[in-house]
C-alpha cells in the first residue's frame, strides 16, 4: 500500500453521507442571499428555515437553533456571550473552549467523570455561572455527559447555573443530554464542513450582536450548508452505520491484546485512544499512514504540534503512556473488514 485506503480518522471530519451531499448541491442552486427581501431571497430564506426546523427534529431540542460555521465559533457565542458571570470549562475539553474562555476556571476529572461535589462547590456564589463538559471527549471517546438523569445537569439546574453541552462528537449517534445549550457539528455526522449550530434554551440566554441568525450570529448564511447538515441528520445515526456495537467493541479488544486501550471512564465504541506497547504515537502515526491506514495523535486541532496532551494530562494518563497513544476512531461506512485490516497491521507492527 502507498497511498492511504483506510480512513479511521472519523473523530476530526467523516466523509458527506450521500443525502447530505444531494442536499448540500441543491442549495448550491438557491443562490440567492436568504436576507434579502426579494423574491429569491424569500424563497432561500423559506428553504433555510426548513432546514432549520429539520435540523430541530431530527435532534429532539425544543429551543432555538442557531447556525453557526461550526463548533468553534458555536463554543465561542456561547461562553462569551452567556449572561453570565463566570466560566467553568473541564479539564478535557476541546482546545476551542480554552481559546474561547481564556480565563474559566478548570474543573478537574476523576475517573473519567467531572467531579459532582467539587462542580457543586465551584458553583456557590458569587455569580451565576456557565459550565462547559463535552458528552463524548475528541480524543479517547469518553462519555462525560450523558443523556436523561446526568448527575452533573441537576448540580447545575440546582444553582441556577448554564449549562454547555459539546455535542460534537455525539450528536446524530446519541440523545442530546439536558442542557442549556448545545454545540452541533455537520461534519462530525455526514453533513458538510462549515455548517454546525448552537442550541439555545432560550434566546434570553445570550447577549445579542446583531446581524443575521436572529441577531445572534452576523455573516451571510449558509443555505447549501443548512440543508446538507438537515439531510444528514435525517439519514445518520450509529444504528445505520456498517458496523455495530459489538464489532467496533470486538475491535478493541483485539488491539488490547498488542497495546492498552485507555479507558478513563464510561466509553462511546466508534473513539478509541490506544497505546502501543513501546513506538512513540509519531512513529506509530508515520508506519500506519505508510502502509495505508489514516489515524491520528489526537483532536486534529492540535495533533501537529509536539506538546504533551492536555486532554490525557486531563484524565490522569502517565506521560510515557500517552506519548504512545494514538486515535483510532470509526464512522458511518467503516466496514467490519477494515478494522480487521487495521487489527492485523497492528499486530505486526507491535509484536
Amino acid at each position: 500500500m502507498g497511498a492511504t485506503d483506510i480512513y479511521l480518522d472519523h473523530a476530526a471530519t467523516t466523509p458527506m453521507l450521500p443525502e447530505a451531499r444531494e442536499a448540500w448541491l441543491r442549495g448550491a442552486a438557491i443562490w440567492a442571499n436568504p436576507s434579502s427581501p426579494h423574491a429569491p431571497g424569500r424563497a432561500a430564506r423559506a428553504a433555510l428555515e426548513d432546514a432549520r426546523e429539520r435540523v430541530r427534529a431530527a435532534l429532539d431540542w425544543r429551543g432555538e437553533v442557531i447556525f453557526t460555521s461550526g463548533a468553534s465559533e458555536a463554543l465561542a457565542i456561547a461562553l462569551q456571550r452567556a449572561q453570565v458571570e463566570r466560566r467553568l470549562v473541564s479539564a478535557v475539553e476541546h482546545d476551542a473552549v480554552f481559546r474561547a474562555a481564556p480565563d474559566a476556571d478548570v474543573l478537574g476529572v476523576a475517573q473519567g467523570r467531572v467531579d459532582a461535589d467539587g462542580l457543586a462547590q465551584a458553583l456557590r456564589p458569587p455569580g451565576r455561572v456557565i459550565v462547559a463538559v463535552q458528552s463524548i471527549n475528541s480524543e479517547t471517546g469518553t462519555e462525560l455527559l450523558k443523556g436523561a438523569g446526568d448527575p452533573l445537569v441537576r448540580v447545575v439546574r440546582e444553582s441556577d447555573g448554564l449549562l454547555l453541552a459539546d455535542c460534537s462528537q455525539s450528536a446524530g449517534k446519541s440523545p442530546l443530554p439536558e442542557a442549556d445549550m448545545v454545540v452541533v457539528s455537520a461534519h462530525k455526522l455526514g453533513g458538510p464542513i462549515g455548517i454546525g449550530a448552537l442550541l439555545v434554551r432560550d434566546f434570553a440566554l445570550l447577549k445579542p450582536s446583531g446581524g443575521q441568525e436572529r441577531g445572534y450570529r452576523a455573516g451571510t448564511e449558509n443555505l447549501p450548508g443548512a440543508l446538507g447538515f438537515a439531510a444528514a441528520l435525517e439519514a445518520g445515526g450509529i444504528e445505520n452505520w456498517k458496523t455495530t456495537g459489538p464489532q467496533r467493541r470486538a475491535f478493541a479488544e483485539r488491539l488490547a491484546t498488542r497495546g492498552q486501550v485507555l479507558r478513563p471512564g464510561d466509553q462511546s465504541t466508534h473513539i478509541l485512544a490506544v497505546a502501543a506497547p513501546t513506538i512513540s504515537a509519531t512513529a506509530m502515526l508515520i508506519r500506519m499512514d505508510a502502509m495505508g491506514f489514516a489515524i491520528s495523535t489526537g483532536s486534529a486541532c492540535s495533533s501537529g504540534t509536539l506538546k504533551p496532551s492536555r486532554v490525557l494530562q486531563g484524565f490522569g494518563i502517565a506521560p510515557d503512556i500517552a506519548k504512545r497513544t494514538v486515535r483510532v476512531s470509526m464512522g458511518w461506512n467503516t466496514r467490519p473488514e477494515e478494522l480487521d485490516a487495521f487489527a492485523e497491521a497492528w499486530e505486526r507492527v507491535n509484536r
